[in-house]
C-alpha cells in the first residue's frame, strides 16, 4: 500500500444499498488502519469529502490513519461545493494540484459509489 494513492469519491462504497456502502467503506478503513504498510496518501473528492465529517462513521478511521502519518486530503473544490468546511473533522484541505503530484508518485486507487 505504500505506493498507493486512495482516491476516495463517494462517502459509501460500491453503488448498492447506502447502508451497507457506508459500513462496507468503514470496514475498508478499519482494515487499512490495521495493516503495517500504510498508503501514500488518501485524497477525498466529490461525496468522498463528506467521509471527513461526523456524519461519516469512517471519519474515526481516517482520523487514526492521518495520525499514523498517512495524509488525508480534501479536495477544497469539493468542500467549498458542499459548504462543509467547518465540518470537516479529519484532513487537510487540499488542491487538484496535489492530487496531480500524487498521481505522477503513486499509483491510484478509486474508491466510488
Amino acid at each position: 500500500m505504500k505506493n498507493k494513492v486512495i482516491l476516495l469519491s463517494s462517502d459509501r462504497f460500491g453503488s448498492g444499498d447506502p447502508g451497507l456502502g457506508e459500513t462496507l467503506l468503514e470496514t475498508f478503513f478499519v482494515l487499512l488502519k490495521q495493516r503495517e504498510e500504510k498508503p501514500a496518501a488518501i485524497f477525498c473528492v466529490n461525496r468522498g469529502v463528506f467521509a471527513l465529517t461526523d456524519r461519516s462513521l469512517a471519519s474515526v478511521h481516517l482520523q487514526e490513519l492521518a495520525d499514523a502519518g498517512v495524509p488525508v486530503l480534501a479536495c477544497k473544490t469539493c468542500v467549498d461545493f458542499y459548504q462543509l468546511e467547518n465540518e470537516l473533522q479529519v484532513g487537510d484541505i487540499s488542491s487538484m494540484g496535489h492530487f496531480l503530484e500524487l498521481a505522477s508518485k503513486y499509483e491510484v486507487l478509486n474508491i466510488s459509489s
